[in-house]
């Protein structure tokens, strides 16, 4: 117990030292934004530090262990058949974690808006004819929405979050996304409270946004519902609240619908076949690129983007990959255009002492 309360000590007087740094560093802070004028951050310090006691506030430790990762369908599932026929999710292969703490909600617009003030940064919006950025405009408003971001913002934002609280913050690892998604590597196919998806027995209703409305996770009349409340004529391509549905078994919110998550790793399709057992970090170069990433080394994403159960989808052990910086050529419009409302992320604290005892 005594090694556990010194651990807490260290950690929370490096977070005091960084934390005073870091003031020095903003009241000096002048950042140049895309359009090359310099913006100051308008926000107090005692806010900054408020804002990252809310953040840990909401990290849930996840105790290290052994799973098995991967496609586990066919050996442990309840049919016996594989969830996902994409060879990248497999083998299964034995994994071994150190203890983390991950947040159980997606970065939200709020918490990110914060972040770009407090570094006088603004959203990037390069392509405002595209019917991506005019959605990405549109889901930025509401602060409780998922906050779309490439993958070098998710990643800048974590670090951000480690300079600030002293924490080592990170993006979270694919095997760390895929252990908790799983609540500690459980055979559970999709992060919902109980393993499954729960619907509304249902093909048609009275609004005439039809079928089924989602129990414990999201479907496409959710979204069309929640679209049409707010006056939006985005129909399903939108977020919900990151909190919508029940967590799952270990506290996580969302993990299998309302966006893909960046995770850290570089994407290899092989990489599970060479994965090291203990606290695997993905490939340590880039792998893999092609012509579904606009030619450009590709990073992984977990959970899904828009879940809908009478399709399937959302389960845990999908791999899916874009290039970083979400952007790549539209021969048809011949420019190049952003594509990021369907990209969220969270981040974990790696460290196996819980930063909230």
């Amino acid at each position: 117990m005594s090694l556990i309360l010194s651990g807490l000590d260290e950690m929370r007087m490096i977070r005091r030292i960084r934390f005073l740094l870091f003031l020095i560093l903003l009241s000096g802070c002048e950042r140049d934004v895309a359009d090359g004028s310099p913006v100051k951050p308008y926000i107090e310090p005692g806010e900054v530090e408020a804002f990252v006691d809310r953040v840990i506030e909401q990290q849930v430790f996840v105790e290290g262990g052994e799973f098995l990762m991967g496609d586990f369908g066919a050996e442990f599932g309840e049919q016996k058949i594989q969830f996902d026929t994409n060879k990248n999710s497999k083998p299964l292969h034995k994994v071994e974690l150190h203890g983390f703490s991950m947040s159980r909600f997606k970065i939200t617009n709020e918490e990110y808006q914060f972040y770009l003030r407090a570094n006088g940064l603004t959203l990037p919006v390069e392509d405002v004819e595209s019917i991506d950025s005019k959605l990405f405009v549109i889901l930025s408003t509401q602060p409780t929405l998922p906050a779309h971001v490439d993958w070098y913002e998710a990643e800048n934002y974590c670090s951000w979050l480690g300079v600030v609280s002293g924490l080592p913050f990170s993006l979270p690892t694919e095997a760390q996304w895929e252990y908790a998604a799983r609540s500690r590597g459980q055979f559970l196919a999709v992060a919902t409270d109980d393993g499954t998806y729960k619907v509304t027995d249902e093909l048609y209703n009275r609004n005439g946004s039809g079928g089924p409305q989602g129990i414990n996770i999201s479907t496409s009349r959710d979204r069309k519902e929640f679209a049409k409340v707010l006056g939006w004529t985005t129909d399903l391509l939108v977020s919900l609240p990151v909190d919508r549905f029940p967590p799952n078994p270990l506290g996580m919110y969302a993990m299998s619908d309302n966006g893909f998550e960046w995770v850290s790793d570089w994407y290899d399709p092989d990489y599970y076949s060479k994965s090291p057992v203990l606290n695997p970090q993905g490939p340590s170069e880039p792998v893999y690129k092609g012509a579904d990433t606009d030619g450009k080394y590709a990073k992984v994403m977990r959970g899904v983007d828009y879940a809908n159960a009478q399709w399937g989808g959302g389960f845990n052990v999908r791999r899916e990959y874009f290039n970083p910086d979400v952007t790549f050529k539209n021969t048809w419009r011949d420019k190049v255009v952003r594509v990021v409302t369907d990209k969220t992320a969270r981040c974990v604290v790696n460290s196996s002492v819980s930063v909230n005892p």
